[in-house]
């Protein structure tokens, strides 16, 4: 989400009072004894690879970033820029029906069109190709190369291979919107107003098809919405605690805050809840518990006004206790089964989520890593208890089954990751079981001695097994007797914010972890790749790193998407946005010819900043939308 907007929302407090080592603490004594002083990117990135402590997770390989880059005169203003090698196009804005036939976009949207449009807040996404008509779903054991340069001669169906590039289903999260935004008003003054509101919110299925150069959607059985008042499920060790059942008896209902993503080697989406806790607020008399403090619950919320009209969110209604916690979970999506319900797995923990990166381990095990976003909070790490598929013959959900583990960063560039579970003592003296620890997971981190961090954002797995992770920013870093900055680390307050990294032992199953600062965003201040707040983040097979902003940016720049390359350092702006917007989500087709990435929030919905993606009128309202990003002459996108 904007910082700028999170401000206005009063999301930036600090929930976190546990005391635990800050990590500027031991940044500080880590970049140090490294010698990684503030300068430029290659640098440092020269600096990070010969310390003697990370030459075991140095990645290898690599490919050079040969486009032409933005530059900062022309990454500014009401619309986007991108290389001059490559181009850029449009689809599903805010709005726009959800499949041709639908309700057209009309401002201010009603509730019932609304819920058959494309959603607002456009963030996380994951492109699922489809092979053909009577097989959709592609999962990781896929046995299909979808590379266009196959030896056609050779396969059986070698239009199954094509069709993958050209036909997919997109699956993209709605994080949020802003009344004004999305009504024109200040508040809700009515349930359908409200209904309009939670409708704009969640997720967008649809089918897409590339038709005489042009992606567009198609009509489909695989599209649909899912939002606030969409019936979901509970897996996992949590999924009948009486934590998550309220005395009004109602069905759970909808995701929300849908920021960041996964997706899963079975094939489905995961969407993650983020800011969750500004959607409640109280009507009557009500007092914090020291677990809805600890996950930021205020009378007042970010605004949005919903308890004043739907009781589902009025913390101060005895009826519906506990619905607070049906909220802070990651949720798995069948992109091509309309008819299944959405799933939350409480196995993963309840924080929140910005997204998360599955990866798989040392027998077969799926692996993910999660950042919880807000100041001085943590990273965490989900390790399934076998062998994904044969977990799945065996009609068991590899996300319902398994440990969470939570880092620990320690000073001499080791980490170790800290089981959360009620076999330890320390967390049996707090819960009473192990549902609460999931339900309550910031609480047991605070425990068992977790690293708090500068806000963890999102995390990728590099092919060479390196995980990374954009910690956004902390501006709080220094401040009312915080661990300030020496002169080995330019981090208090943390305005701009900086990418770690890591290596697992046992192939990301190990309880132990090396790392090492990959990149200080203030180190390029005054460069002509100058960035702050890095949010979203890729790694491509390749060894270049996808980084996309959030906030405001340095040397007067938009929010935007750079790339890097891990093995030299090189890094170019390839696209920035537009005035007041943020650059995120990120997917490609599976031969990484065709990238599709947002602009969120653009002008912050202020028609007189911007009026995307229509040209400048000072008038329209600007709407959130997918771009289209392809290289120019056919080839691999971020090369």
């Amino acid at each position: 989400m904007s910082q700028e907007v999170k401000q206005d929302l009063n999301d930036n407090v600090i929930c976190n009072d546990s005391g635990n080592v800050p990590f500027a603490k031991v940044l500080e004594v880590n970049l140090s004894r490294r010698k990684l002083l503030k300068g430029s990117l290659a640098g440092a990135t020269t600096a990070f690879l010969a310390s003697s402590s990370v030459v075991a997770i140095a990645s290898s390989g690599g490919a050079k970033v040969g486009f032409t880059p933005v530059t900062i005169a022309e990454g500014t203003g009401p619309w986007p820029s991108i290389s001059p090698d490559y181009e850029w196009d449009v689809l599903i804005p805010w709005g726009e029906p959800l499949e041709p036939g639908g309700p057209e976009y009309n401002y201010p949207p009603n509730a019932v069109d609304q819920a058959k449009q494309i959603g607002i807040g456009h963030d996380g996404m994951h492109y699922f190709p489809v092979k053909d008509s009577s097989k959709p779903r592609c999962g990781w054991n896929d046995d299909l190369d979808w590379n266009d340069d196959l030896d056609w001669s050779r396969n059986t169906n070698r239009n199954a291979y094509r069709r993958g590039n050209r036909n997919g289903v997109l699956c993209i999260n709605h994080e949020f919107g802003r009344t004004t935004h999305v009504l024109g008003k200040e508040a809700p003054e009515s349930l359908e107003d409200v209904r309009t509101m939670q409708h704009a919110h969640g997720v967008s299925v649809v089918e897409l098809k590339k038709r005489q150069g042009q992606w567009r959607q198609v009509k489909s059985d695989y599209a649909r919405r899912i939002h606030v008042n969409t019936p979901v499920e509970f897996g996992g060790p949590a999924a009948e605690s009486d934590l998550l059942k309220t005395p009004n008896g109602n069905i759970p209902l909808g995701t929300v805050n849908n920021c960041a993503n996964g997706y899963t080697p079975w094939g489905t989406y995961l969407t993650c809840e983020e800011n969750f806790n500004g959607y409640f607020g109280a009507t009557g008399e009500w007092t914090a518990t020291p677990e809805q403090e600890r996950y930021g619950f205020s009378e007042g919320g970010f605004g949005y006004g919903w308890q004043n009209f739907d009781k589902r969110f009025d913390l101060s209604d005895p009826d519906y206790q506990n619905e607070e916690n049906r909220f802070g979970w990651i949720v798995e999506i069948d992109p091509v089964d309309g008819t299944s319900n959405p799933v939350k797995r409480t196995a993963l923990g309840r924080v929140k989520h910005e997204g998360i990166a599955l990866t798989v381990g040392l027998g077969g095990r799926v692996v993910g890593y999660m950042g919880d976003d807000q100041r001085f909070d943590y990273i965490y790490k989900f390790v399934s208890e076998g062998n994904w598929r044969e977990m799945r013959r065996e009609g068991k959900s590899p996300l319902d089954h398994g440990k969470l583990y939570v880092a620990r960063f320690n000073e001499d560039g080791s980490g170790d990751w800290l089981e959360l579970t009620i076999d330890n003592p320390d967390l049996a003296q707090r819960f009473s079981s192990q549902e609460e620890v999931l339900i309550y997971t910031r609480i047991a981190a605070d425990i068992v001695g977790a690293t708090p961090m500068d806000r963890p954002e999102w995390t990728t797995v590099a092919p060479d097994g390196v995980v990374y992770c954009t910690l956004t920013n902390n501006s709080n870093r220094g401040n009312e007797g915080l661990p300030g900055a020496d002169a080995a680390n330019p981090l208090a307050p943390n305005a701009d914010g900086h990418i770690i990294r890591w290596k697992d032992s046992k192939r990301f199953t190990g309880l132990t972890f090396k790392w090492d600062i990959y990149l200080i965003a203030e180190s390029t201040h005054g460069t002509e790749d100058s960035f702050s707040d890095p949010d979203g983040l890729w790694a491509d097979p390749d060894g270049r790193l996808f980084i996309q902003t959030d906030g405001g940016q340095m040397d007067g720049l938009n929010n935007q998407m750079l790339v890097s390359d891990t093995s030299t350092g090189d890094l170019r702006r390839l696209f920035t946005g537009v005035t007041s917007d943020e650059i995120t989500g990120i997917t490609t087709t599976p031969n990484r010819k065709t990238m599709f990435v947002n602009t969120q929030h653009p002008g912050n919905g202020d028609p007189t900043l911007t009026n995307f993606p229509v040209p400048f009128d000072g008038v329209t309202v600007p709407r959130d939308s997918t771009i289209v990003i392809t290289k120019k002459d056919g080839g691999i996108v971020g090369s």
